[in-house]
């Protein structure tokens, strides 16, 4: 019998002081996600290839997979993740923003022979801050 072994998904949500095209253009360009995430040779382009640089990780290999302006935007992030952003129009220049992170499997390690299980936790903690502080900084700026 198989059971199911995937770990959760890390999902982020909040709402932004920020009307949904600045927020789409800080998550789904390359100077806006190097602004507040990380370097990267990201193009908006459905199927396009991409390096996101992580620092002492080194390039990260991505796809984008999805991309539907200004909603929603996903790629596939190394070897096993999923990343995607949804955004959603609120009144008041508002923006919902959502983050999930997903691939996790708890029978699998990173690239560098971390097992997911460890790697969610400290990636959990990193969303937070990274979401919380750098996007709403930049956006809201």
């Amino acid at each position: 019998m198989h059971t199911e072994e995937t770990l959760p998904e890390i999902r982020k949500t909040l709402v932004l002081n920020a009307p949904i095209d600045k927020v789409w253009k800080a998550v789904a360009t390359s100077g806006g996600l190097a602004a507040w995430w990380m370097d990267n040779t990201f193009q908006p382009v459905l199927g396009q290839e991409f390096i996101l640089r992580s620092g002492q990780f080194g390039d990260s290999p991505c796809k984008v997979t999805e991309l539907e302006p200004p909603h929603r935007l996903g790629f596939d992030w190394g070897k096993d993740w999923h990343l995607a952003f949804e955004l959603k129009e609120l009144e008041n220049h508002q923006t919902e923003f959502t983050l999930i992170h997903s691939g996790w499997d708890e029978t699998k390690v990173t690239e560098f022979g971390q097992p997911h299980s460890v790697i969610r936790g400290i990636m959990n903690g990193g969303w937070e801050k990274i979401v919380n502080q750098s996007l709403v900084h930049y956006v809201e700026a």
